[in-house]
């Protein structure tokens, strides 16, 4: 189908304004955009309460942000959540309109996880980082006022191969006891090999030639693409948590999702994949910019995580 109308009128005045790609921004220009183009258009909406605090990290202390709906007990479900940036950009503050939501929405804690940043940090120091950070959250559930055994990942783009990765972690070890698993539009496949990447190189937000800067910031020169760290595509994934994996009609990464809902399902783990037509990468959340599809993905994925914490 084609593209929605809102995300038409997007682009094209984007296309009007004749920025630089983010790619050849420095590192620092670049996060500073994006910032600043993430909260646009957003809704903040209030919860019960944030709190910014400082948890022990693998090579230093990692910043967290906690999020409590004015509905939380002493044994609330949490979501332990990865905000997306190509494991370049993004932190909590351009994370944190979803994360309202997702808490407001699910009734839910929600852990906002500020990992390490690559070309700084490459990998596994982000996909460590935040495996680190849903064990800490499992560990402090007294303290969180949380229910260890109702505890998900998630995260968007970057945030999706993040929580993903940390999945595998926790399957592998046992800790912690992931329940559900939300990934929208994942990055699953540092080979950028699918035909998504061909359809949709140019010209709708994300880039194949952006996720090759991006890649090249994480796994460096001598990274292997097809290393579960980086690509949870290529791990065994039996025995991981039930998925819901979100996609968009007209992004590069839209293959590699749902080829990671098949492997899962292949795997013999219950996984939905829900592709919204007409949409680009980055409509999850709550910007009016993308149309009223935006809340829908929303709508769906909190009733996915509240199904999940209930059974």
């Amino acid at each position: 189908m084609p593209l929605a109308a809102e995300v038409e009128t997007m682009l094209s005045a984007l296309a009007s304004l004749d920025l630089p790609p983010i790619e050849t921004l420095p590192v620092d220009q670049a996060r500073a955009s994006y910032e600043a183009f993430a909260l646009i258009g957003t809704t903040s909406i209030e919860v019960g309460s944030v709190q910014d605090r400082s948890i022990p990290g693998p090579a230093g202390p990692l910043n967290v942000r906690v999020y409590r709906p004015d509905t939380a007990t002493r044994t609330s479900p949490v979501l332990v959540w990865f905000h997306g940036g190509g494991f370049v950009i993004g932190d909590l503050n351009s994370a944190d309109p979803t994360a309202r939501a997702l808490a407001a929405a699910t009734d839910a804690v929600v852990v906002s996880v500020d990992y390490r940043l690559a070309p700084e940090a490459r990998c596994p120091a982000a996909a460590e980082d935040c495996y680190a950070a849903a064990c800490w959250v499992a560990d402090h559930h007294d303290e969180l006022g949380i229910d260890p055994q109702r505890l998900a990942l998630g995260g968007d783009s970057a945030g999706g191969n993040l929580a993903a990765v940390a999945a595998l972690k926790a399957r592998a070890g046992h800790v912690p006891p992931v329940c559900f698993q939300l990934l929208v539009y994942p990055v699953t496949d540092a080979t950028m090999s699918t035909p998504s990447y061909r359809d949709n190189a140019e010209g709708r937000l994300l880039t194949a030639s952006t996720m090759r800067w991006f890649w090249h910031c994480y796994l460096g020169p001598n990274g292997d693409p097809r290393h579960p760290d980086a690509s949870p595509l290529y791990g065994n994934l039996s025995g991981v948590a039930p998925t819901l994996i979100i996609t968009a009609e007209f992004d590069p990464l839209r293959d590699e999702g749902e080829a990671y809902g098949a492997a899962l399902a292949a795997a013999g783990v219950p996984a939905t994949v829900s592709r919204y037509d007409g949409q680009v990468h980055g409509f999850f959340g709550t910007s009016s910019a993308f149309g009223p599809q935006a809340a829908a993905a929303l709508d769906e994925a909190a009733s996915a995580l509240r199904n999940a914490f209930s059974s």
